[in-house]
């Protein structure tokens, strides 16, 4: 006999689609960014840290590769809390939609033509354009809010 798990009551679920759904183009960009790590420990032999065996390389791949992970660690997972706090709130599904689908193509942009390569335009754009999202989603959350705190 099937089982329901979860919030099953009449107008609840689903409670976050929009954040929900962008799970998983940022999981799949995350598993690569992980996968790209593993190649080049792999390839360098080099199992434990990021520095591999070429130290005074200021083109190590597997630093660069480990900063590209980290970095992504570092950044999504609190933009992505406060788009889900947004949703909660009644945030716009398409405003919503708009601001993760940028966040996505500023991380890629930061990496893929930007950090992976050292210094490239990307990282910038990437590094600026992640930050004025975040708080512009923070922004937007606290708007939304806003009767709470009595305006």
């Amino acid at each position: 006999m099937p089982t329901t798990v979860g919030i099953t009551a009449q107008g609840l679920a689903p409670l976050l689609p929009i954040t929900g759904s962008f799970a998983l183009p940022f999981s799949v960009y995350f598993g690569f960014l992980s996968m790209r790590v593993v190649y080049h420990r792999l390839k360098d032999q080099f199992f434990v840290g990021d520095n591999s065996s070429k130290n005074n390389d200021p083109n190590n791949k597997l630093y660069l590769a480990s900063r590209c992970h980290q970095n992504f660690i570092e950044n999504v997972p609190i933009a992505l809390i406060i788009a889900a706090f947004a949703e909660l709130n009644g945030a716009n599904q398409k405003t919503l939609s708009n601001a993760l689908t940028a966040l996505l193509t500023f991380r890629i942009l930061h990496v893929e033509l930007g950090l992976i390569n050292g210094l490239g335009l990307g990282r910038p754009i990437g590094y600026y354009g992640t930050m004025i999202t975040t708080l512009w989603l923070s922004g937007y959350s606290a708007y939304l809010v806003k009767g709470y705190w009595g305006f």
